[in-house]
């Protein structure tokens, strides 16, 4: 298992959610490094832009946006389902989640955010 870092925005997120909501989506929240490599599970999804590659995690009705760098899980967003599905929906795109946000300008701009905040330690 890697090592989990969240910085201040993905802790602000999920600090805003009841204790034992926060509780249940930590458990589930099991990164390996083989899941990583597979992609298997319909719990973990790829996105790639410019080279670099970021990983989704679904739990419940969360997302966790992450990468993975020096054997730790930095985790840059933690967003309701329903930020991009209303998104997708709106759009009327024929392809999957994964698939359109890697295209779509504001998820990267979300992500942008996350990964310049500082790592909550």
């Amino acid at each position: 298992m890697l090592q989990i870092v969240f910085n201040v925005i993905s802790a602000a997120e999920i600090s805003q959610l009841e204790t034992l909501q926060q509780l249940e989506l930590l458990d589930a929240f099991r990164v390996t490094e083989d899941d990583l490599e597979h992609l298997e599970d319909d719990r973990f999804g790829r996105l790639d832009r410019d080279g670099k590659t970021l990983y989704r995690f679904r739990s419940a009705d969360w997302r966790f946006y992450f990468e993975v760098a020096e054997g730790k899980v930095i985790v840059h967003r933690i967003l309701h389902k329903n930020t991009f599905q209303d998104f997708l929906f709106r759009a009327r795109l024929p392809v999957g989640e994964d698939e359109e946000l890697a295209q779509s300008k504001q998820f990267w701009r979300l992500i942008d955010e996350g990964r310049n905040a500082k790592s909550v330690r």
